[in-house]
C-alpha cells in the first residue's frame, strides 16, 4: 500500500455491513453504516494499534478516500473506540 498516514492517524479499509443478523433476521437498507475497519497502515505517532488489527471507530470522524478503486478511512487514533 502507498498510502502513509501521517502522525497520529490510520489508514483503513471499512468491513462489509452484514445485511442478516445472527439469528437470521434481514436487516433493510435503512441499517446503520458499518463502524468497523481493518488497518492497512499506521502512522509513525500511532501507539495502541496496528496494522491488519479490527477497530470500532465513531462514524462520521473519518474521512474517506478512494484510491486505486478502492475504499479507505483515514482516522485519528483518538477516534478508534476499540479493538475487535
Amino acid at each position: 500500500m502507498s498510502i502513509k498516514p501521517l502522525a497520529d492517524r490510520v489508514v483503513a479499509k471499512k468491513d462489509a455491513a452484514t445485511s442478516t443478523t445472527a439469528s437470521g433476521i434481514l436487516l433493510g437498507e435503512a441499517k446503520e453504516k458499518s463502524t468497523t475497519a481493518t488497518i492497512e497502515s499506521v502512522g509513525p505517532d500511532v501507539k495502541t494499534v496496528k496494522k491488519c488489527d479490527r477497530i470500532l471507530y465513531r462514524e462520521y470522524s473519518a474521512t474517506d478516500i478512494k484510491y486505486d478503486g478502492t475504499d479507505y478511512l483515514i482516522i485519528k487514533e483518538e477516534d478508534i473506540l476499540a479493538t475487535l
